[in-house]
């Protein structure tokens, strides 16, 4: 009995630790900050960026970092397509305003974007959202940028 009590237990911890990814209403931290990070993460569409030159070398290796953690095994760096398109060419094909949107509101993007649609068409793969925050983007951006031949 105390064997069937005890997995009982076990079980039921399981299974609550394991709901909730989302914010409980009962949580203590359900002040504004919380929802500042949210924002950061799913931010609004971004209508502008400035770009640095040179490259900002600081950038490319967090850009990477999160290329290789992330975005690796969707895209390679050539212009070869796994699941999502290739890297190469990128930055000249695209405009660094669509590139982060993309990163950062992907689910934006294709509703409302023709290229993101087609690209959509094209893949068969909806790409996920990734949880990157528009710093971390423009990291990539920056990184993109390297791949390219920019210096």
């Amino acid at each position: 009995m105390k064997k069937s009590t005890l997995i009982m237990s076990a079980l039921t911890f399981f299974l609550w630790s394991c709901g909730g990814a989302e914010k409980r209403a009962d949580s203590p931290e359900t002040d504004d900050s919380a929802l500042l990070k949210q924002e950061e993460v799913h931010g609004a569409e971004v209508k502008e960026i400035k770009l640095s030159t040179p490259l900002d070398q600081t950038m490319i290796k967090e850009g990477q970092g999160i290329y290789d953690l992330k975005c690796s095994s969707c895209h390679k760096l050539t212009d070869e397509r796994i699941v999502g398109p290739g890297w190469k060419g990128v930055t000249q094909r695209r405009k660094p305003v669509w590139i982060i949107n993309m990163i950062t509101n992907v689910d934006m993007m294709l509703a409302e974007d023709a290229e993101a649609q087609k690209l959509l068409e094209t893949c068969l793969v909806r790409m996920p959202n990734q949880n990157i925050s528009e710093k971390e983007a423009r990291s990539v951006i920056e990184f993109m940028r390297q791949n390219d031949g920019e210096k």
